[in-house]
């Protein structure tokens, strides 16, 4: 017996994509919106699995809010690789099941561990 825990926030940053040849290929912004699952597999005695303030303090410590995110990471700044970037970092504090990062309304990436 398990629960999902999802929690969502957002940050602005811009980015360009090296290697890639295309409109991303030039820096530009997004407003990045971050979504995370989170298992529980068991409740306190209020009925809680994990506090959604608590795992929302823990997401909003790691979103690198109104930077130019190439200059910060160590990796060429894609959705696909924010959203593992984002996953292991929460991992460190939580049993993660799976982190979305969305572009744009219509354009996200999620990753997830096989199991």
């Amino acid at each position: 017996m398990s629960w999902e825990l999802r929690v969502r926030d957002k940050f602005q940053a811009a980015h360009f994509l090296k290697e890639y040849k295309g409109k991303c290929e030039k820096i530009h912004g997004h407003t990045f919106q971050v979504e995370a699952v989170i298992e529980a597999r068991e409740l306190d005695k209020t009925g809680i699995g994990i506090d959604f303030a608590l795992i929302k303090a823990r997401l909003a410590e790691i979103l690198p809010d109104h930077t130019l995110l190439n200059d910060i990471l160590p990796f060429n700044p894609s959705a696909e690789n924010l959203a593992r970037h984002f996953f292991l970092e929460l991992k460190k504090h939580f049993r993660v099941k799976a982190v979305t990062v969305w572009e744009s309304d219509d354009a996200s990436a999620t990753y997830t561990e096989d199991q």
